[in-house]
């Protein structure tokens, strides 16, 4: 349950970042800080069900998120 009000607060924090900042390498850390909550959120509740597909999920999202975040940064610099 600890890692739930984890993962909330990430998202809290995430959203606070993606509100308040205008320089766009904050606002794509804001984002980031958003992807790890919801990939936290997979992996807890993959453990709590006892099912793997929220880990296998895990591994396609971070992949799919490094990507985009590879694209950004280059697309900024």
């Amino acid at each position: 349950m600890e890692y739930v009000i984890l993962s909330l607060v990430l998202l809290a924090i995430g959203i606070y970042g993606l509100m308040t900042k205008r320089n766009l390498l904050k606002i794509l850390i804001s984002i980031e800080i958003i992807a790890a909550a919801a990939s936290m959120n997979f992996v807890v509740f993959s453990s709590i069900l006892g099912d793997q597909l929220g880990q296998v999920f895990l591994i396609l999202a971070l992949s799919v998120d490094t990507a985009i975040t590879a694209v950004v940064i280059a697309l900024v610099l």
